[in-house]
C-alpha cells in the first residue's frame, strides 16, 4: 500500500490528508488548542457521591468531569488499587488541587472528561507516572520481538513508573528507545516543577500542535511520502527528524506550486464527500450515515447493483463486503467515536455472516484508534465501539441548523400555509380590520394561494376583506408576518404589476405536480409562467399578460 500524507498550513488553520493509495482515509484539522493530552492543575469544585464523580475547574470554558477510578492515581499505585470501588469523597474534596490530563474533549454541554493517571506519550513509547506497569501493543504480534522490547522497556524505565510500547518500536535499537525514555521522564520532571509554582486552575502541559502530532503518530515507515505546502513548517518537521528519525527525511517534501496542494490532490471535494448522509459505493450500492444522541447509525443498501451473476446471495455479500471496507475508512475519515451500529443487508448463510465479521475485523486493524467489535445481533445489526476522543469532523466543520435545530428537516410549504390561515382567522375573530396583509417565502405562497389563486378568494370570502399577498425568498419557509389594518394602508405594501411589465426571472415548480406552468416572482408577487413547466430551473425574461386573475399571469419573451 502506497501511503501518503498531506499538510496544508495557513494563518487560520492547519490541515491533514493521509491517502492510502490515492484515497482519503484520515482528515485531521486544527483550528484551536486542542484539549486532550493536555495537562492541568486543577481545583476540585464540586464532589458528586451519587455520581461517584467530581467536576475540577481547569480554567477552561467547563469544568472537567472526573469519575472515581479515574480519580486515585494522587494516592499512590497501591493505594489506588485499594481504593478501586471506594466513593469518590473518600478521595477528593472540595477545593483540594490535583494534576489531572484530559482524555476526551469538551463536547456540547458537556466538560473534558479528565483523569488524574497522566500519560506522556513519545515517537516509540508512552511513559506512566504514576504506574509501575510494562506493557506491548498489542499490534506487535511477533512473539521474539515483542519480548525484546519488552526487555528493553523493562530495564530502562525509572523505578515507580510504567512504560508502554507502541507498535512504531518494532525493529528500534535499545539506544533509540533509551534515549526517547529519557527525554519523556525529563518531560515529566518538567511538569511537576512547573506545578510546584503556579496556583490551580492552570495548565502544565500543552498537547502537540497538529504537525507535531503528525510526526510523532503517524509518520512511521509505513509513510511513503509526506508533502507540505509552508516552508515554516517543512524546516520544523526536518529539525524533528533529525533529532527523532533521520531516515524518514528523504521521504519529507516541500509543495511549491501556484495550484493548492489540496485542490491538486482533490482533497477538499473528498472532505464534502465525508459531510454527506449518503456514499455511494463503487459497485452502485450505498451507505446512509445518522447520528443521534446516543449513537451512529449505518444502513447498507444495494441501490443500482444487481450484481453480475443470477445468485442474490453472492450479490449481497459483494455489497456488504464493499461496505464494510468503506464503513472503515468512514470512521476514520469521520472521526466517528462512540456506538456505532451497522445495518447490513440480510444475508441467511452463516458462513457469508462469518465473512462479513472477519472482514470487519482486517478492516478495524488499520486504525490507530481504539475499534472494537462487539458482534452481530439476533437480528443481524453489526456492533461496532470506537473510542471517542474529541469532536467528529461533523462537529468540527458544522453547526446545528438555527432553523431546524438539528432535526435535519422543515414544515412543510402546505403545513406552514395552514398555519398561516389559522393565525388569521384567529386574529380576525378578536380584532375589527379592513384587510389583511401576510408576508411569506415564495413556496409557502404557492399553498396559501392555492390553484388560480382560488384558496385566497375563499379565504376572502369567508372573511369578508381583503387579503394582501407578499411573497420573499428573505423569508425562511417556516417564517410569516401578518398585520391588520385598514384597506389603503395593507394595500401600499404591495407593488402592483402592470400589463406588459417585464422582468428576468427565476423559475420554480407550479402549482400541483400535474401542472404545465412554473411560478416565479415579480417584484414580491407571485405570478404563474404560462406553459413554462420544462423551463423549471430557468433563468427567463418574462412579460405580464394578466392582471386580473388572482394570481397574475406572465409568458416567455426569451
Amino acid at each position: 500500500m502506497y501511503k501518503e500524507i498531506l499538510i496544508t498550513r495557513d494563518e487560520r488553520e492547519g490541515r491533514a490528508a493521509v491517502l492510502e493509495d490515492g484515497v482519503l482515509s484520515e482528515f485531521l484539522i486544527a483550528r484551536e488548542e486542542r484539549q486532550v493530552g493536555s495537562i492541568y492543575k486543577g481545583r476540585v469544585a464540586n464532589v458528586l457521591p451519587g455520581m461517584n464523580a467530581a467536576f475540577v475547574d481547569l480554567g477552561l470554558e467547563r469544568n472537567g468531569f472526573l469519575c472515581a477510578d479515574d480519580a486515585a492515581a494522587h494516592l499512590g499505585e497501591e493505594a489506588s488499587a485499594s481504593l478501586k470501588n471506594v466513593n469518590i469523597k473518600d478521595m477528593l474534596k472540595v477545593d483540594q488541587e490535583v494534576i489531572v490530563q484530559v482524555v476526551k474533549e469538551a463536547v456540547g454541554t458537556k466538560g473534558a472528561r479528565i483523569t488524574s493517571y497522566v500519560t506522556m506519550p513519545g515517537r516509540y513509547l508512552v511513559l506512566l507516572p504514576s504506574a509501575s506497569y510494562t506493557g506491548v501493543s498489542r499490534r506487535v504480534e511477533d512473539e521474539k520481538e515483542r519480548e525484546r522490547l519488552r526487555q528493553i522497556a523493562e530495564k530502562a524505565k525509572p523505578d515507580g513508573m510504567g512504560v508502554i510500547v507502541r507498535t512504531s518500536a518494532v525493529g528500534r535499537s535499545a539506544e533509540e528507545l533509551e534515549r526517547e525514555l529519557k527525554f519523556l521522564v525529563r518531560s515529566w520532571n518538567r511538569v511537576q516543577k512547573i506545578s510546584k509554582r503556579r496556583r490551580a486552575p492552570a495548565i502544565l502541559h500543552q498537547e502537540l500542535a497538529l504537525i507535531d502530532k503528525i510526526v510523532r503518530d503517524i509518520l512511521h515507515t509505513d509513510v511513503n511520502r509526506l508533502v507540505i505546502d509552508n516552508a515554516e513548517e517543512h524546516a520544523k518537521v526536518i529539525e524533528r527528524l533529525e533529532v527523532t528519525a533521520p531516515k524518514m527525511i528523504e521521504r519529507v517534501f516541500l509543495y511549491n506550486h501556484d495550484v493548492p496542494l489540496f485542490e491538486f490532490y482533490g482533497i477538499d471535494q473528498e472532505i464534502e464527500n465525508a459531510l454527506s448522509r449518503k456514499v455511494w459505493l463503487e459497485s452502485g450500492g450505498y451507505l446512509i450515515i445518522d447520528r443521534t444522541e446516543a449513537l451512529w447509525a449505518i444502513d447498507v443498501n444495494t441501490g443500482k447493483y444487481i450484481g453480475k451473476t443470477a445468485s442474490l446471495a453472492d450479490t449481497i455479500l459483494k455489497t456488504n463486503l464493499e461496505a464494510v471496507r468503506e464503513i472503515c475508512r468512514q470512521l476514520r475519515l469521520r472521526d466517528i467515536g462512540g456506538i456505532i451500529i451497522v445495518d447490513f443487508i440480510d444475508m441467511e448463510s452463516a458462513s457469508d455472516r462469518r465473512r462479513l465479521l472477519s472482514e470487519v475485523v482486517e478492516e478495524l486493524k488499520k486504525d490507530r484508534t481504539r475499534t472494537h467489535l462487539v458482534g452481530m445481533t439476533e437480528l443481524g445489526l453489526v456492533q461496532l465501539t470506537r473510542k471517542r476522543e474529541g469532536k467528529d469532523l461533523d462537529l468540527v466543520l458544522r453547526e446545528e441548523c438555527p432553523y431546524c435545530t438539528g432535526r435535519g428537516r422543515l414544515l412543510s410549504p402546505g403545513t406552514v400555509a395552514l398555519r398561516i390561515r389559522r393565525d388569521i382567522l384567529k386574529r380576525t375573530a378578536t380584532e375589527d380590520t379592513e384587510a389583511v396583509f401576510v408576508e411569506m417565502h415564495p413556496r409557502v405562497g404557492k399553498d396559501f394561494l392555492g390553484q388560480d389563486g382560488e384558496d385566497l378568494q375563499a379565504l376572502e370570502q369567508h372573511l369578508e376583506c381583503a387579503v394582501y399577498v407578499k411573497v420573499s425568498e428573505d423569508f425562511h419557509q417556516e417564517d410569516y408576518v401578518i398585520e391588520l389594518g385598514r384597506r389603503k394602508d395593507m394595500a401600499r405594501k404591495i407593488e402592483k404589476l402592470t400589463m406588459g411589465q417585464k422582468a428576468e426571472v427565476y423559475l420554480e415548480e407550479g402549482f400541483g405536480s400535474n401542472s404545465r406552468s412554473a411560478t416565479a416572482v415579480m417584484n414580491g408577487n407571485l405570478v404563474e409562467a404560462l406553459n413554462l413547466g420544462d423551463r423549471v430551473g430557468d433563468i427567463v425574461e418574462l412579460r405580464i399578460s394578466d392582471i386580473n386573475a388572482a394570481v397574475p399571469k406572465a409568458t416567455l419573451i426569451r
